[in-house]
């Protein structure tokens, strides 16, 4: 394979130039604001230390996709997450509205802790959870009669369908109507954010597209030796990425990205288009999209004119 005639000095000088560069862009400096946020994991087998890796890639307010960060743990727990969020925090994450993931507990506690965003469980996963409970018979069925609410013009209108559904689906299914009742804050808060945005932040599909990329690269190795050639090979495939995206089109153009920049004069909260954000320690406002949580301040759509209005809790 033409690598016959290197010697053992020179696959270590290389290696050690890789892992400068990996470092260099795995710890650089996070600047600007970062609207939606995708986290996702990925087990990859590992003789010390542990196997999951996990990856973040986010949309700035320039429209573009980058690579955050990247990190190795033993498992997908509270700690795990919170130590890779703070991490990300230290290095200048800030302004994240929408967090999208699969909805793993230890993730959505910690990315609340941390970033106090909001989060969107991937409607992708939700759906094959859905399809567990649902006859084979009957699967085409029910899947799209749930997507009917995922096609609704607004937040209002695809609550009320999705309680609908939930209502109809009761007598039969009655532990699919209770995951609908228990999920529908998480699967649906993407409708609350502008329609062109939508079907890029009801998934991780764009961060599914490079885990797949990392397994496949990865099981050529089988099993790596430690976390430093996790690091070196993975981070390597993450910098081919971002750099790919660095000279493809904007993710997501500057005029829909306007209203997540728009901020009331007088109040630190953010509004975007007809919904509620209230702020958080970390100055990353959080959008009030469910009617039964709490919310200390609620803004009408004419929030920006400066004058603050309780509205209905």
């Amino acid at each position: 394979m033409g690598a016959s005639g290197v010697s053992k000095s020179q696959v270590s000088r290389l290696c050690a130039e890789l892992d400068e560069r990996v470092g260099a862009f795995l710890n650089r400096p996070i600047e600007g604001e970062w609207p939606y946020l995708w986290l996702d994991a990925t087990y990859i087998k590992v003789r010390q230390a542990g196997q999951i890796v996990t990856v973040a890639i986010a949309v700035n307010t320039d429209g573009r996709r980058e690579v955050l960060g990247r990190a190795t743990g033993a498992s997908e727990a509270e700690t795990f997450w919170t130590d890779f969020l703070r991490s990300l925090a230290r290095r200048g994450l800030r302004g994240v509205k929408l967090i999208i993931s699969d909805a793993h507990v230890g993730l959505k506690a910690a990315a609340s802790r941390v970033l106090g965003a909001a989060s969107q469980r991937c409607r992708v996963h939700f759906m094959r959870n859905v399809l567990a409970h649902v006859g084979k018979g009957h699967r085409r069925l029910v899947s799209a009669w749930i997507a009917t609410a995922f096609a609704e013009a607004d937040a209002d209108s695809a609550r009320k369908q999705w309680r609908s559904v939930a209502d109809q689906l009761r007598p039969r299914v009655p532990r699919l109507a209770a995951l609908m009742d228990t999920a529908e804050d998480d699967v649906l808060a993407f409708m609350a954010y502008p329609k062109e945005h939508r079907a890029k932040v009801c998934s991780t599909n764009p961060l599914e597209r490079l885990n797949g990329e990392i397994k496949r690269r990865t099981d050529v190795v089988g099993i790596f030796p430690n976390e430093a050639a996790v690091t070196r090979l993975v981070g390597a495939i993450l910098l081919e990425q971002n750099d790919e995206w660095a000279v493809q089109r904007r993710y997501m153009s500057l005029e829909t990205l306007a209203p997540c920049q728009a901020t009331c004069k007088t109040h630190p909260a953010c509004c975007l288009k007809t919904q509620c954000y209230r702020a958080s320690p970390c100055r990353s406002p959080q959008p009030f999209h469910s009617q039964r949580a709490r919310c200390p301040t609620q803004f009408l759509p004419q929030a920006c004119s400066g004058r603050p209005r309780t509205g209905r809790r």
